[in-house]
């Protein structure tokens, strides 16, 4: 499990990624598909179009870290791109251990609690 601190913000891209990509080819995706800083230090998600792999890019002081999962048998369950709907999906750490342990988080329902704002 990943442990984050809560300024890192979590964003994954919607559409499918060809996973052929490295460091570079997913830094510069960062750039121009999901419009962020890929050095910003936050986690930057991408997934296959079979859904079977994702790719996690991140920046730490001294250079990138490429994280990959594949999974032997089932799929993630990744959002779909639907008509208007932005080119990346912003969730929290929560959300993405859910997803990475293979949870659907578009169809949980989260119960109401207090959160204090800061």
């Amino acid at each position: 499990m990943l442990t984050l601190p809560t300024s890192v913000q979590i964003y994954l891209a919607r559409g499918p990624t060809d996973m052929r990509k490295a460091i570079d080819g997913l830094a510069a995706l960062t750039t121009s598909v999901l419009e962020k800083d890929p050095m910003s230090g936050h986690l930057f998600v991408f997934c296959n179009r079979r859904r079977d792999r994702i790719k996690i890019l991140y920046w730490e002081q001294s250079g990138f870290w490429l994280l990959h999962k594949r999974l032997e048998k089932g799929t993630f369950a990744w959002p779909v791109m639907d008509g208007d709907d932005p080119k990346r999906v912003e969730m929290s750490a929560s959300d993405l251990a859910a997803l990475l342990s293979g949870l659907d988080v578009q169809r949980a329902s989260r119960r109401r609690w207090y959160s204090r704002s800061t």
